[in-house]
């Protein structure tokens, strides 16, 4: 760890736990969460993989009307 990281630790332990905290969340999320544009990028990149899928007979689709009624049967039990 640098100097500069170890004065960082050292001054975050003197914090109050609630502050500790809400500092670690914010550190994570920084590295963990997608930003808007590779949440959007992925879904483009999906929605193409199924389609083509779906050209190619590698997948089976459903009637929205069959879905729904599925769903229905299932909340009458």
């Amino acid at each position: 760890m640098t100097a500069l990281a170890e004065k960082i630790y050292n001054e975050a332990l003197d914090l109050p736990t609630d502050e500790r905290l809400a500092l670690v969340d914010r550190l994570l999320h920084i590295k963990t969460v997608p930003t808007e544009t590779e949440i959007e990028s992925a879904w483009i990149e999906e929605s193409h993989r199924r389609l083509n899928n779906i050209r190619e007979g590698k997948e089976k689709t459903i009637p929205g009307d069959a879905v729904f009624e599925e769903v229905q049967e299932r909340f009458r039990k």
